[in-house]
């Protein structure tokens, strides 16, 4: 799942390719927004993004979407 962060003062977005669920990554922000000093996540390599709770502008959460297999068209 794609993760998008919007940092305050900051032009770019912090995009994080993501195997968390969206209700553990919403789960992530609302404990940083209830008082946590940083968001945490872990991208799908394993590296970790922290972005301190007083910089977050905006996290958009991605769909979470299944692989396909196959060719199929449609």
């Amino acid at each position: 799942m794609e993760i998008t962060i919007g940092v305050q003062h900051l032009a770019r977005e912090i995009v994080v390719e993501t195997d968390l669920t969206s209700d553990q990554v919403a789960a992530a922000v609302a404990a940083s927004l209830a008082g946590k000093p940083a968001l945490e996540l872990t991208d799908t390599k394993g590296r970790r993004v922290i972005v301190p709770s007083a910089a977050l502008a905006y996290v958009e959460i991605g769909v979470e979407a299944k692989g396909r297999v196959g060719f199929g068209t449609i």
